[in-house]
């Protein structure tokens, strides 16, 4: 059994690490950086340096960027993680017709485990069935508490059009993604999930497992350490990855959107992750105080 007190904000100790999200951010050096090729795209110390960005307060389609939320919200609303939700035809993908493999009517999982699957693999139905049974109100209300969140948090520019992703409105700028990632980073629950490489789920009354891998594979990559990560994909969005990740002992924040190949994102971030490991950064800034 899972508590909702270890799953929530207040027993995180990522908060403390002291980012100047009130003014986000401090200017970007001038810098010769790498080539990355995401269409927007930013990176942020834990200090609120800016170290890379590209169409950083332009609010685009976040796709299942948008589970981190709906976790966050499940979470808030201190509903029993363990309780059991079964999957309805209400959680069918009616919009994009996405697969999945928890199976209308017959898969059942604790609220934890959908969660799991949720953030882990970005299963969809998992996603609606949560934005369905946490509150009375059903799915619109869930939805209202994710607009709702996303204010306190000062995601000024943000959206939020479902619990899924699957909606094209669901739309975030970069800037707002680095306060997302801040925000969820305070939850255990969801650090511990989305840095995990793989899960095996147990839904069907037979007994039979269903075993869930990491959308991110970055996780699985002894180079990195993974904090808390997303990835998102939809037409509109292109490939998406979010994370907090630790780079030559420095805890960073990296938002990588729309991107046309299927590993670009990953290939970005190892891209800016060697940068950055070289102190090209730190070289880029010496430079700009050598030109004042």
């Amino acid at each position: 059994m899972i508590s909702n007190a270890w799953a929530g904000p207040r027993s995180g100790r990522i908060a403390r690490a002291g980012i100047l999200f009130g003014a986000l951010l401090l200017p970007l050096v001038a810098s010769a950086a790498p080539q990355i090729r995401s269409g927007a795209a930013l990176v942020i110390d834990h200090h609120g340096h800016r170290l890379f960005e590209r169409h950083a307060d332009e609010p685009r389609p976040i796709a299942s960027i948008t589970k981190l939320m709906t976790a966050m919200v499940v979470l808030d609303a201190e509903v029993p993680l363990e309780d059991r939700v079964t999957i309805t035809e209400q959680d069918r993908d009616r919009l994009r017709h996405s697969r999945s493999r928890l199976r209308i009517d017959q898969a059942t999982l604790s609220r934890a485990d959908l969660l799991r699957v949720s953030l882990l693999s970005s299963d969809n139905r998992a996603a609606a069935a949560l934005g369905r049974t946490t509150f009375a109100g059903g799915t619109p209300a869930f939805v209202t508490a994710m607009n709702a969140k996303a204010q306190t948090l000062g995601m000024r520019s943000s959206v939020f059009a479902d619990a899924s992703g699957l909606d094209g409105g669901n739309r975030a700028s970069p800037e707002d993604l680095v306060r997302l990632l801040h925000a969820a980073a305070r939850y255990p629950f969801i650090r511990e999930v989305t840095s995990t490489s793989e899960f095996i789920a147990q839904p069907y009354a037979d007994g039979s497992t269903l075993e869930y891998r990491n959308t991110n594979p970055l996780v699985r990559d002894p180079r990195w350490v993974v904090e808390i990560s997303k990835t998102g994909y939809l037409n509109e969005a292109g490939r998406c990855l979010v994370m907090q990740a630790q780079i030559a002992g420095r805890r960073l924040y990296i938002v990588l959107l729309d991107a046309a190949g299927q590993m670009t994102p990953m290939a970005d971030a190892n891209r800016l992750r060697d940068w950055l490991a070289a102190g090209g950064d730190q070289r880029a800034a010496a430079v700009a105080v050598r030109a004042r």
